[in-house]
């Protein structure tokens, strides 16, 4: 069962395209929220306010206790109600975005700046001015904003007063624990109270003591809307939006350029593995060639995908003929032995029937042998590919060759003469193939070589290279079959070399090996100072291990 295409859609979002956005815009993230989350820039407008604020406090604080403040009857310094209200009034007149109140050391009100008397002796409380009122988008940036900070570990907001005393949003102040302290410690500040009115507004009080004669006499409260601090906020906070917002856009137009540069042309290549399964006529284009050309890794992939797509069909083209090749081949002797059967049912003759029955034996022992060697050719390369490729001496190997030649060798058979240095032939590779390669290259110099003629194996190193022959004084090969000795079930054997005891696959077989090990066999023709043939050679060209 065969997977489907990937279908090629532009309003796709891929995997890839999603996995891309994620990280691309995680540190974005991060990023923002760290800016938001520390936020220190707030904390330093609010610290710079209070500062500013306590300082026009105290100036409140000594003015009113120069002008302000008389001795009771018990000799004691307190504050006149009559003479505080105006002077209050007259001292917070440049600042009208501030509110500002007296308290007596019996915590009752003395004076506010927000109370005044009107016509006719009434009363009139004016409210604490809005300078500056927020619009819907800064209480929309706001509420988002503290919405965030209510999701992430953060401790609540605090102001730092001059003592290092702190103060939370919750924090209410009480006068007469500001009373108590100041009565204590005159010089004692108490901490700032930050708050947010129910319209939005950013308030700051501090306390400040009234004293006289070393003595505190009161308190006064200031309270003043930090409007400056909020702009200044604000401004940050909409340019942190801002900047996240079109780096949000390029993230995105980023990760959608990565997508179609990665993921698209990635899908491109997976309908071209598709494609290579409908048969012969995807090979002409494999993969698209504006991918091939490309300089990355995709094109490195792309070209590595049109590669194998080529070997595969090379290798297919290949198992096509061996397979034609030995259908052909076993066709032969089956044809021989059919005929020789047809012919014994209609003769009675026994002694041609028992020379027809000889062809049937050698034409099975020609099936037999070709059968051994297509199996041992088919099974090399698998077999090839998974030994492990080891440190092999064909010195010693070659030595023990000419040794077995020579303790098997027959009356009129050739000499085999020895060419090699006892040590030093050393290659990686897998040393029964390789005496299976070098044996049947002596058979077949044996098989051509004239009686009492001679071989010679020679083994010797260049360069990086170890290099082998084998040399034989027969007939030689013809030039025009230099190449095609190699081929599969290539026979040209000595005419006093019986019919079928060889199947023609020994030097394809050999060639597959050498192959293996990264080297080459060739064959030439062994010429006189008269450029006569004398004879065949097979020369071994591995690199050194």
């Amino acid at each position: 069962m065969t997977t489907p295409a990937p279908a090629l859609s532009p309003w796709r979002i891929s995997p890839l395209l999603r996995r891309i956005l994620l990280v691309n815009a995680l540190p974005l993230a991060l990023i923002v929220a760290a800016l938001l989350y520390l936020d220190q820039y707030q904390h330093g407008l609010l610290t710079a306010e209070v500062t500013a604020l306590r300082e026009q406090a105290r100036i409140y604080a000594g003015a009113l206790a120069e002008s302000a403040v008389q001795t009771n009857a018990a000799n004691q310094p307190t504050i006149n109600p009559d003479l505080a209200r105006p002077l209050l009034y007259r001292l917070i007149e440049p600042t009208p975005n501030a509110q500002a109140l007296i308290y007596g050391n019996d915590g009752q009100v003395i004076a506010n700046s927000r109370i005044r008397q009107g016509p006719g002796g009434a009363i009139i409380t004016e409210p604490l001015p809005s300078v500056h009122p927020r619009g819907d988008f800064a209480r929309a940036v706001s509420f988002l904003y503290d919405q965030f900070l209510a999701f992430l570990p953060n401790p609540a907001t605090e102001t730092t007063g001059a003592n290092g005393a702190a103060a939370g949003l919750g924090w209410q102040p009480s006068v007469r624990e500001a009373l108590r302290l100041t009565s204590a410690k005159p010089d004692h500040q108490a901490a700032p109270f930050i708050r947010r009115a129910p319209d939005g507004r950013l308030l700051v009080t501090v306390a400040e003591p009234i004293i006289r004669s070393k003595q505190s006499v009161g308190v006064v409260l200031l309270t003043r809307e930090a409007t400056e601090v909020d702009r200044a906020v604000f401004a940050i906070r909409v340019s942190i939006l801002g900047l996240f917002v079109l780096a949000l856009v390029l993230t995105v137009l980023l990760s959608a350029y990565l997508a179609r540069t990665i993921a698209t042309p990635l899908l491109r290549l997976a309908v071209s593995a598709s494609r290579l399964r409908e048969g012969r006529a995807a090979l002409a284009e494999p993969v698209p060639p504006a991918i091939a050309a490309r300089q990355d890794e995709i094109g490195t992939l792309a070209r590595a995908l049109a590669d194998s797509a080529h070997a595969l069909w090379a290798r297919m083209d290949a198992i096509e003929r061996f397979a034609a090749d030995v259908a052909h081949e076993i066709k032969n002797p089956l044809s021989s032995i059919r005929s020789a059967i047809e012919t014994i049912r209609r003769m009675d003759d026994p002694v041609r029937a028992a020379r027809l029955f000889d062809i049937i034996a050698q034409d099975v022992q020609r099936l037999d042998r070709l059968i051994s060697d297509i199996s041992d050719s088919s099974r090399l390369d698998s077999e090839m590919s998974r030994t492990a490729m080891e440190p092999v001496d064909l010195a010693p190997i070659l030595s023990a060759l000419a040794e077995i030649h020579d303790a098997t060798r027959k009356d009129n058979d050739p000499v085999l003469v020895l060419d090699a240095p006892a040590s030093g032939l050393t290659i990686r590779g897998a040393e029964s193939r390789l005496v299976q390669v070098l044996r049947n290259l002596i058979g077949n110099a044996v098989s051509f070589s004239p009686q009492n003629g001679k071989i010679w194996l020679r083994g010797r190193e260049t360069g990086n290279t170890i290099e082998i022959a084998v040399e034989d004084e027969g007939p030689g090969i013809p030039d025009a079959k230099l190449n095609d000795v190699f081929d599969r079930f290539y026979s040209e054997r000595p005419q006093t070399e019986s019919f079928g005891s060889h199947s023609g696959l020994g030097l394809s077989i050999s060639r597959q090996i050498i192959e293996a090990h990264r080297g080459r066999i060739t064959a030439e023709n062994r010429r006189n100072s008269t450029n006569t043939i004398t004879g065949a050679r097979f020369v071994i060209r591995i690199p050194r291990g």
